[in-house]
């Protein structure tokens, strides 16, 4: 859970698939709980909820700035790495939290700050591998793996 400046707390469980032979992992499930104080539009804080969690997931597995000695390389499309569209896009169930004893509070793009962490816990809970370098590329995965001596197998959470 995290508290994240004036945009109130949030909490996410993903559920991941990675296949240890490509080392890659798909996303299939997140399960986001916000409370930003009084929920006026329930409708409008699941928009927020479910655009900051594919944010997020877009981040958390391809999204980095990479640079040389002297500047940024990642300057298009080709070299910026967000997720492609057509991707296999997770469920994402959102649990609203209508707190009416404080003051309302912020529901923008909250869940993009948690997504990470709960995608590599994922990641463990699937591998037994920890990978603590973000976006969790298969080259990253590849190599956890390899160092862990646990690549072959495709693997689905427990």
């Amino acid at each position: 859970m995290l508290y994240e400046g004036d945009n109130g707390y949030v909490a996410l469980v993903a559920e991941v698939d990675v296949d240890q032979e490509a080392a890659t992992v798909v996303a299939t499930r997140l399960v986001v709980a916000q409370d930003c104080g009084p929920v006026s539009n329930p409708d409008g804080m699941r928009n927020q909820i479910e655009g900051g969690a594919l944010q997020g997931l877009s981040r958390a597995l391809g999204e980095e700035v990479t640079w040389d000695d002297r500047k940024v390389t990642s300057v298009d499309w080709r070299s910026y790495h967000s997720l492609s569209l057509g991707f296999a896009v997770p469920r994402i169930e959102s649990v609203l939290i209508d707190s009416h004893q404080g003051e309302a509070m912020g529901a923008g793009e909250t869940a993009i700050t948690v997504v990470a962490a709960a995608v590599g816990n994922a990641i463990f809970d699937a591998t037994g591998v920890r990978i603590r370098q973000v976006p969790f590329t298969p080259e990253r995965v590849r190599a956890a793996l390899t160092a862990r001596g646990t690549t072959g197998d495709s693997v689905s959470p427990r």
